[in-house]
Order: C-alpha cells, then sequence, then structure tokens
C-alpha cells in the first residue's frame, strides 16, 4: 500500500500548478465557492477541504486524486518555525506582539471577560488606496466567547 501524501506536499503540489497554470487564489475560491483567505488557508494545509472541493480544484489544476486525498484530511494546526521568520509573517507575529495586549484590554472592556474564537471566524484582505502608498487590510470577525463560570 503506498502512503497517503502529506498535506504539505499536496500544498506544494497546488502551488506549482496554480503558479505554472496562471491560475490565482481568487479563481480558486471562486470555483469552490468559499472565502479567499480560508481558501488559500486550506490549499497551503491548514483547513480540510470537501471531497467535492477538493476534486473541483484538483480538475482545474490537472492534479491527480492522491492530492485530493490529502486535502480533505484534517490538518495539525501549528506554528512553522521556518515560516515564522519569512518577512511578511513574521510582521504579523510582530503587530500581535505589540498591539495584543492593547486588543485584550480593550475586548474586555467592550465585551467583558472572554476571547475573540479563531474557529467561528473569518479573515479578508483587502487593499485600501493611500497617497503614503496603498495600505493592507486585514479584518479578522471573531464570535466573542464569554468565559462562564
Amino acid at each position: 500500500m503506498t502512503p497517503m501524501m502529506s498535506k504539505t506536499e499536496a500544498a506544494d503540489l497546488v502551488t506549482t500548478a496554480r503558479i505554472r497554470g496562471g491560475h490565482t487564489w481568487a479563481e480558486l475560491a471562486a470555483a469552490i465557492d468559499a472565502p479567499l483567505v480560508w481558501t488559500t488557508a486550506a490549499l497551503l494545509g491548514r483547513h480540510p477541504l470537501t471531497g467535492e472541493q477538493a476534486a473541483k480544484v484538483c480538475g482545474l489544476l490537472g492534479l491527480d486524486d492522491a492530492v485530493a486525498e490529502a486535502l480533505v484530511r484534517q490538518p495539525a494546526r501549528t506554528a512553522d518555525p521556518e515560516i515564522m521568520t519569512d518577512p511578511t509573517v513574521y510582521r504579523f507575529v510582530e503587530a500581535v506582539n505589540v498591539y495584543g495586549p492593547a486588543l485584550k484590554e480593550l475586548i474586555h472592556e467592550e465585551f467583558g471577560d472572554g476571547i475573540m474564537s479563531a474557529i467561528n471566524f473569518t479573515v479578508d484582505i483587502s487593499r485600501r488606496p493611500h497617497p503614503d502608498g496603498d495600505r493592507v487590510v486585514v479584518t479578522f470577525d471573531g464570535k466573542f466567547l464569554d468565559y462562564r463560570w
């Protein structure tokens, strides 16, 4: 029996096929009727796709059933130390390190004792023109979960 392809290997093949085929992440998200950031994260191995979604993506990218099989599996959602040093990813870490304590205080002041869910959650990215250079707008939208004793 052949071992199953890892989600990392599948992500590498998806990325290669996407680039070589001239496809965008937005095109792939539209093909499976799912949010852009979620779809990109899923195709990079961070969320499971449904069998139908995996089949559509693999069909569009010319990838085989082994890739689809990997895309539907549950991921391990852990931090990869190597990716954490990437300048783009690290800026998000830096922003949370600087603003996280303030956001925590403001969430508690506005909502009470609790947290923002990262499970009942959406994230979006957009571009906003600015005279000093275009701005990256990232929106986290998570359900408030109050601590119940």
